[in-house]
Order: structure tokens, then C-alpha cells, then sequence
């Protein structure tokens, strides 16, 4: 079923002119997502992660998004069957207009919001097509126990305003740790959120995370290895007590999958080796520099713990959606530039290229979206087993 593009005639703060902008562009965009969108199919599973940046508070000033862009991210969610997104706001509406464009097909699963600086009041989801996905009634919060918390730099109050971006967070850590105030044990500064979902003959728990970030040195930085590598630990110990009566039916086991922003330096760095740790693989198909090009980082993940036998992972990637939509040329800058707010103090001695670039982060995101295509047809390997003759 295809997105509900009717609404571009039916929404009241897109006139004429934007819904025309807005067809042109998602023709364009339709037909640059084509190859990944010819994917879909009854024996596969188009699983995705995708930081979408602050969606949507506009509390740092840079927006809101426009009624458009509403549609272009629905365009991109709909060329998978499961996606986690992070950094959704404690108010659902931009994410309920979202599910209203994609149709009655799709669904959504959202945490809680993560109270005070560190969790700057997010919430995690997945967004999911019913006619792919089941969502198997089990859902919660990852709380760590006594004697596996997170240590990190104790601290007192809030060190400055409300929630803020990450530098904001990483300003208030670091001044504890200037103040030589003691360490403290912690659980995630963002919890993390696992929900069982089954697909064809593919049964797995799929847990979403955003990763303290901190800066890139000393104790903030510590605290962020030790959450991966909590997280990790915690979800590799669980699995194996799960599957322990199935030792001899590995098939009849749980396959956990760890997904989103683990705010990764670097495939050699140690937050890497975190993610790696306990048995937790990056599928070849995404892994390294395969899918990113020099100008994308290693934050977003995909990692699988899988007992399954006829698990595989088929193919994998990014999406390029600066290619369709807010490009970087003259044409878009100049349509774009009367909802571009004036510069900052911090941006005064930015380009209206380097503006314009930092703008278009807020309207879409300042992540790129990954995706695995995993195959979850199992029904040779089951009628294998009978050796029929």
C-alpha cells in the first residue's frame, strides 16, 4: 500500500505552491530509493536504525521542520519493514503525523521519555508495517542491577539549563569532573528499549539504544565505553539463560539484535571493540567504511547475537537523502533560504553554504539512515529435517 500523497492536498499549513514543491520532489526521491524500495519482499526483513535529530521540539531554533519534510521522511521509513528511530520528542505529534502519512498499515512503539540532562527528554521508537512485522507482546526498559551500574563522574544539580544538545550534556559532566567530584554508578543516560518482533519464520528481540556521548577523552569518554559494554553484557548473559534449555535446538532459541546510535568513534576504536564484545557481530554487509562514505561517521550500529542456524544478513547500506531533497546547490539554498533563522552568535562566521548544510540537519537529520536486509525464510531448512524421499 502505497503513502497517503492525498495529504498533500489535505494539510492545512501546506499551500499549493509547497504541495507542488513537495511532488516534485518526492518523485525524485521515489525514484533515487527505487533499488532499495525493489528490496521489499515476502522473505525478507528490511530492518533500519536512523537518529532523526530531535524530532521535534525545534528547541533549538533551527526549524520547526516544514509540513513538507513530514513527507519525505515517511517516503524514507516506508522503503523498510522495521525501523528504530532515535531522538523522537516527548510530544508525538511530529511522529503521529509521520504514522498518519505512511497509512493504517504501519505501527509504532515509543519509550518513555529518559528524564534530566543526559537523557535530555527523548524517547526511542519502532516503526513497523503489521503486514511484515508482529510485534510479539513483550516490551520493556533495559535496568541494570546492583553491581553491573555505569560509573561515571558524580555530579550535582543540572550544571545549566534544561535539555540541551550534546555538548551542552558533555559541559555538565566534564564540570564535575573539574570540581574533582567522586564517581558515582549510573544506569543508561538514555535507557535502552528491547521489544520482541517476529518476521516470517525469523523470531528476534531488537533493542534500540542512544549511547552517552560526552566528548572524545578521559572519564565522559569512559562512561560511554563502559555503557556499550554494560549493554552488551547484559543482553549476551540474558540471551544465553533464555537459551540454555535449548541447547540441543538452537532454532527454538532467542536471536537478539543491538541497533542505533552507539556514538562508535571508529571501526578500531575501543567503542567498537565494546559492541564486538560477548559474541555480538557487525554484519560484513555494513561493517567498517562498506556502506559510509569519508564524510559519514561510525556512530549508528547494527549488531546480532543470533542461535538461529539459517540466519543471514543478504545485503546492506545507507541512505543518501540529501541526493533528493534539501540538496546542496544554489537552486535549493535560494528556495530554502527564507526559513533559514538569522545566524547565531556561534554561526556568524559560517558560509550561507555551511548555514544552509547545518540547517537542512534540523528539517531531515544529521544521520543517515542504516539498514540490513536479512532473510527470513526458513521453510527449505524446516522440511530439510524430514529427508522426505
Amino acid at each position: 500500500m502505497s503513502n497517503k500523497y492525498a495529504l498533500l492536498e489535505q494539510t492545512d499549513d501546506l499551500d499549493l505552491k509547497d504541495a507542488k514543491r513537495a511532488a516534485q520532489r518526492l518523485r525524485r526521491m521515489r525514484r533515487d530509493l527505487q533499488s532499495l524500495r525493489k528490496r521489499k519482499s515476502d522473505s525478507t526483513l528490511l530492518l533500519a536504525t536512523w537518529n532523526i535529530r530531535d524530532f521535534d521540539s525545534n528547541e533549538f531554533k533551527q526549524g520547526p521542520r516544514l509540513p513538507e519534510t513530514f513527507f519525505y521522511i515517511a517516503e524514507i521509513i516506508s522503503c523498510f519493514d522495521l525501523v528504530a528511530l532515535q531522538e523522537v520528542n516527548r510530544d508525538l505529534s511530529a511522529l503521529e503525523r509521520v504514522m498518519e502519512i505512511l497509512g493504517s498499515e504501519w505501527q509504532f512503539i515509543a519509550t518513555d521519555t529518559t528524564e534530566g540532562v543526559s537523557g535530555n527528554g527523548e524517547r526511542m521508537a519502532f516503526v513497523y508495517n503489521t503486514e511484515k512485522v508482529r510485534f510479539r507482546n513483550i516490551a520493556g526498559e533495559i535496568v541494570l542491577p546492583n553491581g553491573q551500574l555505569i560509573v561515571s563522574p558524580k555530579r550535582t544539580g543540572d550544571a545549566g539549563t534544561a535539555r540541551g544538545l550534546e555538548g551542552a550534556e558533555n559541559a555538565a559532566i566534564e564540570t564535575a569532573i573539574d570540581s574533582g567530584l567522586k564517581e558515582a554508578e549510573y544506569q543508561f543516560a538514555r535507557t535502552p528499549f528491547v521489544v520482541s518482533f517476529e518476521s516470517g519464520w525469523f523470531r528476534f528481540n531488537l533493542c534500540t539504544v542512544h549511547i552517552y556521548y560526552g566528548s572524545a577523552s578521559g572519564k565522559p569518554l569512559r562512561r560511554r565505553i563502559d555503557e556499550i559494554r554494560r549493554l552488551v553484557k547484559f543482553m549476551a548473559e540474558r540471551q544465553d539463560r533464555e537459551n540454555r534449555p535449548f541447547a540441543n535446538n538452537p532454532t527454538a532459541g532467542e536471536n537478539y539484535i543491538l541497533l542505533g546510535d552507539f556514538n562508535v568513534v571508529s571501526p578500531k576504536h575501543e567503542t567498537m571493540e565494546a559492541l564486538r564484545d560477548r559474541g555480538f557481530v557487525v554484519p560484513p554487509a555494513i561493517d567498517g567504511d562498506k556502506v559510509r562514505t569519508p564524510e559519514d561517521h561510525f556512530y549508528d550500529q547494527i549488531a546480532v547475537r543470533v542461535s538461529e542456524p539459517s540466519f543471514r544478513v543478504i545485503t546492506g547500506g545507507m541512505v543518501d537523502m540529501y541526493k533528493s531533497v534539501f540538496r546542496a546547490n544554489p537552486t535549493d539554498m535560494r528556495l530554502y533560504a527564507s526559513w533559514m533563522p538569522p545566524p547565531t552568535e556561534k554561526e556568524k562566521d559560517l558560509t550561507e553554504d555551511q548555514r544552509y548544510r547545518q540547517w537542512r540537519t534540523w528539517q531531515m537529520s544529521d544521520h543517515r539512515p542504516l539498514w540490513i536486509e536479512i532473510d527470513t525464510d526458513y521453510a527449505n531448512q524446516y522440511l530439510e529435517q524430514f529427508n522426505a524421499t
